[in-house]
């Protein structure tokens, strides 16, 4: 089915385009209080079929002033909005701890409101929709947020004693961690692409055997790497995860000929 094409919002995603026109996109969407930034060495990682689109939430750096999600189906609902004129050709999800749930429910709106089949989805580091166990520690203080963060290992303490940091990061991180918190558990309603999941062999927050259970939503395929590190093993086990993702994007988006 041919989605009708309309301007692109470029609010939404950094885009790092492919060496040659593009045969397939992969959308990276970031963890709770994640910035683009954060996967940039990913722009230049993929072979010069592939234009990779890294998410920019609101609420965070040049969208700063504007209002945060505040729930996971108004979260799925902007991107997948985003997403449509750019569904021209294949398009795999790649989402991390937060952005795992936000890239599919992703997934089922693509399907259903679009007519569109994602290519492949990979999640990483978070429990599966029917295994999600709701927390409200965005509810809590300035202290109980920052500490989550820094247990998890995702950003430098002296990042996170930075005034200028928890002055402008904090209300985003407090926003993401509401999301995460309120969401779940779910049915598990199946996707309609082979799933592939990834996470650290000392996660606290993602249980070996509770990323195995993926596999409920998965009809079309599954596949779950387990890779040395924590809630964040993808910084040190960046090119044995992009290596991963690639193979599996060429295989399920269709090689360049």
């Amino acid at each position: 089915m041919r989605v009708p094409q309309a301007d692109p919002d470029e609010r939404w995603f950094r885009t790092y385009a492919a060496a040659r026109r593009p045969r397939r996109r992969l959308v990276v969407l970031p963890h709770a209080g994640g910035w683009a930034t954060y996967f940039h060495a990913w722009g230049t990682a993929f072979d010069e079929g592939t234009e990779v689109l890294v998410a920019r939430y609101p609420g965070r750096l040049d969208r700063l002033a504007e209002p945060c999600a505040t729930s996971m189906d108004e979260f799925a609902d902007q991107v997948s909005a985003a997403l449509r004129p750019r569904l021209d050709i294949p398009v795999t999800l790649f989402g991390h701890s937060m952005g795992a749930s936000l890239a599919y429910e992703v997934a089922l709106r693509l399907r259903t409101r679009y007519g569109v089949n994602p290519a492949g989805l990979h999640v990483s580091s978070r429990r599966p929709p029917h295994l999600l166990r709701p927390r409200a520690l965005h509810e809590e203080g300035d202290e109980a947020l920052l500490a989550e963060v820094g247990r998890l290992g995702g950003t430098d303490p002296s990042v996170l004693a930075d005034p200028y940091f928890r002055e402008v990061a904090l209300p985003a991180i407090r926003a993401d961690f509401r999301i995460v918190g309120t969401y779940g558990p779910r049915a598990a309603d199946p996707v309609p692409c082979p799933v592939y999941a990834y996470v650290g062999d000392r996660d606290p927050t993602a249980p070996v055997e509770d990323m195995e259970a993926w596999a409920d939503v998965a009809p079309h395929g599954f596949r779950l790497d387990v890779l040395p590190g924590g809630h964040f093993y993808l910084r040190e086990r960046h090119e044995a995860l992009v290596g991963a993702v690639a193979g599996r994007l060429m295989a399920t988006a269709g090689a360049d000929g």
